[in-house]
């Protein structure tokens, strides 16, 4: 087994438009496998960088994510957004029972009701969007909207405490030091806001996401209320950032590709396999989220991992892994192939990814339709992007029609 050398300290700050971050590519190609060094938290970690190494840490069961709680592990964030009781820090198989009660929620025939509500969420938007006028700003009109709005429908969070959620999710995610004392306020108050609401529904349950949830059983088993209320938390969080993300992202690549843009305008069904592509090629975060603990010793890509190593994983560099994808740093429309990881891998693979899915073929497809003639309102290079979260994502998108 090859020797390691000294950890690289890894701030993952590149934030230019959607460039591919180098310090990442450096990795993949130079130490697939390597010891860095996080902004926050403490020690060091492993980055497993290959498609089929990050398959193995996710999927594997001497990697574990319940291993983590209590400790102060190598991260991107201040504070860390994950709850110790939230499902992205189990295992299976309490994982499982929670997964399989939580999926119950995203079944087709619930998707199908999300999907006429989303239909009718673009449409309100982009008619006030076609009222305001050219040119108008896309982030602030569909993508910023959107998945809050969707979001909140599915969980029925009531119209006025919608923004208050949405602006302490944001200080969560935040990046700078400062932001700490926010971060650690926001988090206490989303979850003391989601112990009233799941109580409430537990009591007198509706046909929203939270209700389904509080009534589910598994054999005499249902959520506990610490449960409930954490995995509320978790849905509105990343039910609603990332893919407002995303659309910006999505809209301002295709907005900056005219014959990309020109072949979906002229092929519409090929929609939803061209946002599989594009949610691979789009590095849509910086860095590396929650990492796992190996449980036992581990070789992978010839480095030996050792018992209590915190490993870490880049789905980013996954996504770009050229022994599985041909051509991995072109943006393929027709691309068929391996699955990307954009929504992560294995037991922790995003539950909501269905509804996410659903919500940018419906925004993406909708806007080109409506708006035949749509392009930027600004050179490309005068986007401006976001520097601080861990996010990456343009805070507006000017676009004339």
């Amino acid at each position: 087994m090859e020797p390691v050398a000294g950890a690289r300290h890894c701030p993952f700050d590149y934030a230019e438009a959607l460039e591919f971050d180098p310090v990442l590519r450096h990795l993949m190609t130079e130490e697939p496998v390597s010891r860095i060094r996080l902004p926050h938290g403490d020690g060091e970690a492993w980055l497993v960088t290959g498609y089929d190494d990050v398959r193995t840490v996710t999927t594997d069961r001497r990697f574990s994510r319940s291993a983590i709680i209590g400790r102060n592990f190598p991260r991107m964030t201040p504070e860390p957004i994950v709850q110790d009781e939230a499902i992205n820090v189990m295992d299976p198989p309490g994982s499982s029972r929670l997964r399989s009660l939580i999926s119950k929620g995203f079944a087709p025939r619930h998707m199908e009701r999300m999907k006429v509500r989303t239909q009718h969420v673009v449409d309100e938007l982009l008619d006030r969007m076609e009222e305001h006028g050219a040119p108008a700003d896309l982030f602030e009109h569909l993508a910023a909207p959107l998945p809050l709005t969707t979001i909140c429908e599915v969980l029925d969070i009531p119209e006025a405490d919608r923004a208050q959620l949405r602006a302490h999710a944001r200080t969560m995610m935040d990046t700078t030091v400062e932001n700490r004392d926010d971060a650690v306020r926001a988090k206490a108050d989303l979850r003391a806001y989601f112990q009233k609401l799941t109580a409430q529904r537990r009591e007198n349950p509706g046909d929203d996401l939270i209700s389904a949830l509080a009534t589910a059983r598994d054999g005499d088993e249902i959520l506990n209320e610490h449960e409930l209320t954490v995995m509320a938390m978790v849905l509105l969080i990343t039910g609603q950032d990332t893919t407002t993300y995303e659309i910006g992202n999505i809209a301002y690549t295709l907005l900056t590709r005219p014959d990309e843009l020109a072949m979906l305008r002229g092929r519409p069904e090929m929609l939803p396999q061209a946002i599989e592509e594009l949610l691979r090629f789009i590095p849509f975060r910086k860095g590396v989220g929650i990492p796992r603990v190996a449980t036992e010793d581990v070789e992978l890509s010839g480095v030996a991992i050792r018992a209590g190593d915190i490993v870490h994983v880049s789905y980013l560099t996954a996504n770009r892994d050229g022994r599985k994808f041909d051509r991995p740093d072109e943006l393929d429309l027709e691309r068929e192939g391996p699955s990307h990881m954009t929504f992560g891998w294995g037991g922790h693979h995003c539950l909501g990814a269905p509804l996410a899915a659903t919500e940018l073929q419906v925004a993406i497809g909708t806007l080109l339709e409506r708006f035949p003639a749509l392009k930027l309102a600004t050179p490309a290079e005068e986007v401006r992007w976001n520097k601080t979260s861990i996010w990456r994502y343009p805070l507006e998108l000017p676009v004339t029609w």
